[in-house]
């Protein structure tokens, strides 16, 4: 990890199901930061389901909203940003990440996260013929850009409180003068 930064907030990526809103909100809870998940973000400025974003103009145009996101993130303090799963396959957007975020990776097996967004009808790109086969495709994938965050922890046999206090752990550590 890098020591000459300090960052003022804390972001957390990885794939879909790994726990980072859920992990996110608690961590949030537990700095006194406030929380921000992107996707929800784009929601609200777009007023549309990421799922109708997807679907009637594709993800290029979802990637671009996020892009727009990441840019203004810069401008906040004391905050947790919740990504989406893709967010760090665009290398500027890790990039500007680190300029004021500890970047955190949440890190699950396919397997994990299937059982977890299985039941999940929010999930555009499980909207395939064998989701399972495409979450390990788009897992390895995008696992290139997840290690490179500051720090990996792995979800798979922790529940959202434990996860949660790792990041906090992390981030004090990460913080500390």
């Amino acid at each position: 990890m890098q020591t000459a930064r300090t960052p003022a907030n804390l972001a957390l990526i990885g794939f879909m199901g790994t726990g980072k809103t859920s992990v996110g909100r608690l961590v949030a809870e537990y700095l006194h930061f406030n929380f921000l998940d992107t996707d929800e973000m784009i929601q609200a400025r777009t007023n549309r389901s990421i799922n109708d974003i997807f679907a009637r103009e594709g993800e290029a145009a979802f990637r671009a909203l996020e892009r727009e996101v990441v840019k203004e993130l810069a401008t906040r303090e004391r905050t947790v940003i919740s990504t989406g799963g893709g967010l760090p396959t665009n290398p500027d957007n890790l990039v500007s990440l680190k300029t004021h975020a500890l970047v955190i990776c949440l890190w699950s097996s396919p397997e994990k996260i299937w059982e977890r967004v299985s039941h999940q009808s929010h999930r555009p790109l499980l909207h395939d013929a064998d989701p399972q086969q495409k979450i390990r495709d788009l897992l390895a994938a995008r696992e290139p850009f997840y290690k490179q965050a500051d720090v990996l922890i792995n979800t798979d046999l922790r529940s959202a409180r434990e996860v949660a206090q790792q990041v906090e752990l992390q981030f004090k550590l990460a913080t500390r003068g």
